[in-house]
């Protein structure tokens, strides 16, 4: 039987090629995502030209894989769903271009959305699917390799569905987070991407040994800052020499192809432990610290945690227990639905085909789309 309201997602908007096919804004039928992982690796971060030319070369293999997986045919697709921004912009057109062309040839309705609504939508995919509903209005953070940003999110009826709409609160002036773990990790040669890698080896270190000062924002109090911790950590290790060695055996580790966490932790020392969780104590402290200040001006009912670094563990843990204290439920999206992928993009296209959104061949990649 042909279910209804199934909306093909395509996500590219920075070095993952992602599709996706979401029943009903919630039920997910495949989630089909390729990673570039391994191509940018060795540059310590995405090169924006390599991850187009990926894109190109996985976009239609990754799309038939979600169309099978799903057990449809492309005709059977309600609407295609497309991320348009914000993102690498070469990246971006790869998926914005094969939606349109796929709309077009489909006779189907092709809806825009913005990536960091997406990553709002994974929250709520995922609630729904196990039979919570959160109350909203909510405050969200959303944080990942791009982005940090803080936002309130509010839903009212429109046409047959509900018009989502988005104030911003605060955002990072610099790096976000998910950039600072990358680079931190890069200084202490622990690999790429460095968020998962520093958030294993962080329990065996003491995340009171170095002493990172919180920036205080002039302005906005809500804006976050991660450059100021990133040179505090090269300061600390140019101060203590004696970390270079083990840099330098972890570099030559990594060349050899051993990536491991163990081997990893093998080669690390108690000072560079200490210096990974400390680091990592901090951008979780300050990520806290803005988004449960930002309850008072901001009347939220719930508050939801998104996009890569939403996989941290000490992250997840420290949200949750404050959330408890202060009796306001948190919502995550799971692991899989933190970073970036195309059920997310799929699910947001759902809530703009039910209040009647649509685009047309004239829409365009943006590189810096505003969510608010």
């Amino acid at each position: 039987m042909h279910r209804k309201n199934l909306i093909l997602g395509i996500e590219s908007s920075c070095d993952e090629t992602a599709a996706a096919v979401v029943a009903g804004g919630h039920e997910i039928l495949s989630n089909i995502v390729a990673s570039q992982s391994e191509i940018h690796r060795k540059y310590g971060g995405v090169v924006p030209e390599l991850a187009s030319r990926e894109h190109l070369r996985q976009i239609v293999p990754v799309v038939r894989e979600a169309i099978e997986q799903a057990q449809i045919t492309l005709g059977d697709v309600d609407a295609v769903a497309v991320t348009q921004g914000p993102g690498l912009v070469g990246a971006l057109l790869i998926g914005v271009t094969y939606g349109k062309v796929l709309a077009t040839s489909l006779g189907k309705p092709l809806i825009a959305v913005n990536h960091l609504e997406g990553h709002v939508h994974a929250v709520l995919l995922e609630a729904r699917a196990s039979g919570r509903e959160p109350q909203l209005p909510a405050v969200c953070l959303i944080v990942s390799g791009g982005h940090t940003i803080l936002c309130g999110v509010r839903a009212e009826p429109a046409s047959g569905g509900m018009h989502f709409s988005y104030s911003k609160i605060g955002a990072t002036r610099d790096d976000a987070a998910g950039e600072a773990y990358d680079k931190v990790a890069r200084m202490l040669a622990l690999g790429y991407p460095g968020g998962p890698i520093i958030d294993r080896l962080a329990p065996y270190g003491n995340p009171q040994a170095v002493r990172f000062s919180d920036p205080k924002m002039t302005g906005n109090p809500y804006d976050f800052s991660f450059s100021g911790i990133k040179t505090a950590v090269l300061h600390h290790i140019r101060r203590n020499r004696e970390l270079e060695t083990e840099i330098e055996a972890r570099r030559q580790a990594l060349a050899r192809g051993e990536r491991g966490a163990d081997r990893l932790r093998a080669l690390s020392s108690a000072a560079t432990l200490d210096l990974a969780a400390s680091f990592q104590r901090s951008v979780v402290s300050t990520l806290l610290s803005r988004t449960f200040a930002a309850l008072a001006p901001y009347p939220a009912r719930a508050i939801f945690v998104s996009g890569g670094v939403a996989a941290n563990s000490e992250l997840r843990g420290a949200f949750q227990t404050e959330a408890t204290r202060r009796g306001i439920e948190v919502f995550f999206p799971s692991r899989a639905l933190s970073t970036d992928n195309a059920a997310m993009i799929a699910a947001a296209g759902y809530a703009h085909l039910l209040a009647g959104d649509r685009a047309d061949s004239t829409l365009n990649a943006e590189a810096n789309l505003p969510l608010a």
